[in-house]
């Protein structure tokens, strides 16, 4: 059963990582739950203070996720359709990778502009909004990203102290 548990939280930490670009899956509180099925195992000793602080750091990093990019296109004179068009242009990113990596750079300020130009704003007014929008979405990807990775540092980590104890096949 140690092993199940191990197995599926490195896949929770894997999707966690991926959700950190994905605007439909939660990166960080995914990854927490891998850290939370590795501790779950009868070899990890349980730090429910360690637990309670990532998933406090996860769920502080997920509302951020809402409020950044709000508050960039908020900032540069943006409106809600700006923040729905780099959503949009994400999307687009993932579903068709017709720039490869750079589609998920380029197609939300894209999304963006061509949200504020439909919001009826000026060239100008709108590729100020996109970049602020842009810059929102791309800090608080950022930001999950960062957190999903060191988790996964922490889940590597503590796994491997434990190595012998999960792993007694390879002593």
């Amino acid at each position: 059963m140690d092993i199940a548990l191990l197995l599926f939280g490195f896949i929770f930490m894997l999707a966690g990582i991926i959700g950190s670009f994905l605007p439909v899956l939660p990166g960080p509180p995914i990854s927490w739950l891998g850290l939370l099925l590795l501790f779950l195992t009868s070899v990890i000793p349980q730090d429910w203070w360690f637990l309670g602080i990532t998933l406090a750091i996860a769920l502080f990093v997920f509302a951020l996720d809402y409020i950044i990019p709000a508050m960039g296109t908020k900032k540069f004179g943006g409106s809600k359709a700006g923040m729905i068009g780099t959503t949009l242009g994400l999307l687009v990113a993932l579903l068709f990778p017709v720039l490869g990596v750079f589609g998920i750079i380029i197609w939300p300020f894209v999304g963006a502009f061509l949200g504020e130009i439909l919001n009826k704003a000026d060239k100008k007014t709108a590729l100020k909004a996109a970049f602020g929008s842009f810059l929102g979405f791309i800090t608080g990807t950022f930001l999950k990203f960062m957190v999903s990775i060191v988790f996964l540092g922490l889940f590597i980590a503590k796994a491997w102290e434990y190595k012998e104890a999960l792993f007694p096949y390879f002593k």
